[in-house]
């Protein structure tokens, strides 16, 4: 049951060979080798995507769909995400790890934002932080930013917005929307924003937006001409249930393989196979007597004898 069990996986792992991710470092790669986000919200998913190269794991305020299973990112608070970084963190030996700033954490003034940006750094051991929004939060990041903690920008679709919008839609989609997307792409680069999120825009509008600004564009259905790109875990291996977004390719159907292995579990567990021999521990000594095998279990009772 537990990782650190006798017979457990345990949680050392053998020294990574990649260095830290660092946002100077990831800065620098703006029109070079592309950048790679994956979000994650517990340890054992954030291990396997930094052991697996990923640059940058973030502790997205999606967690208030796919891990609580509300409808919208709104819900979800800074201790929670505070929480779930905290978690992602101790995994994360080399990827740079971004938390999300939940609805309300940093709208209401420069102030509260780097407040709220500060206990996710010290609480939440995150090395960056995430605002959703433009113009309008540039004075915000550029608080935080000063007192130094990095910060990732997010501009297009921006789900704390949802009501605002109307819902999840794509944005950029006429001369005047895109126009404000990259004013407000260049205004989260003068404010000290190391990197942007591009979410839900046309493939023109992003690579506008890439061209406009010299910090790295990390696009979410925003086409090919992004600085990198970012996905949900859960639509990235094929977990998610119900509507699946244009943009999240399934890279493994690891969702339909977890239903199976569990369905051959269930029966393992009625017909008595499972644990076997090799499942269980040695016998306490000599007073344990050889155990007869379980009669399978059919849902009914067994006759006396």
């Amino acid at each position: 049951m537990y990782g650190n069990s006798p017979q457990g996986g345990g949680t050392d792992r053998p020294a990574h060979p990649r260095k830290r991710v660092t946002a100077p470092l990831l800065r620098e790669r703006k029109g070079g080798e592309a950048i790679t986000m994956v979000t994650a919200y517990d340890f054992t998913m954030a291990r396997l995507l930094d052991e697996s190269g990923v640059d940058m794991l973030l502790v997205g305020d999606s967690l208030g769909m796919v891990v609580q299973g509300h409808e919208t990112t709104i819900p979800v608070t800074l201790d929670e995400v505070s929480y779930h970084t905290r978690a992602v963190a101790r995994a994360a030996h080399s990827a740079h790890v971004v938390a999300d700033m939940p609805f309300m954490s940093f709208q209401v003034s420069a102030n509260q934002a780097l407040e709220n940006a500060g206990k996710l750094v010290k609480e939440g051991m995150a090395h960056s932080v995430k605002l959703e929004g433009g113009v309008e939060v540039a004075e915000h990041i550029q608080r935080i930013t000063r007192a130094g903690i990095p910060v990732v920008g997010h501009v297009g679709l921006t789900p704390q917005s949802f009501h605002a919008l109307g819902g999840f839609k794509v944005q950029g989609k006429n001369d005047e929307s895109a126009r404000r997307i990259v004013e407000d792409a260049r205004a989260l680069e003068q404010a000290g924003a190391f990197a942007i999120v591009l979410e839900a825009i046309p493939p023109d509008v992003a690579a506008q937006v890439t061209r406009a600004v010299s910090v790295p564009t990390i696009g979410i259905g925003a086409g090919t001409e992004c600085d990198g790109q970012v996905l949900v875990c859960y639509d990235m291996f094929g977990m998610s249930l119900g509507h699946r977004p244009k943009f999240a390719k399934v890279f493994a159907e690891l969702g339909s393989a977890m239903q199976s292995a569990t369905r051959d579990y269930i029966a393992s567990v009625r017909a008595g196979t499972f644990p076997a021999a090799e499942n269980c521990y040695a016998p306490s000594g000599a007073s344990a007597h050889p155990s007869a095998p379980r009669a399978k279990r059919s849902g009914r009772k067994l006759a006396a004898v």
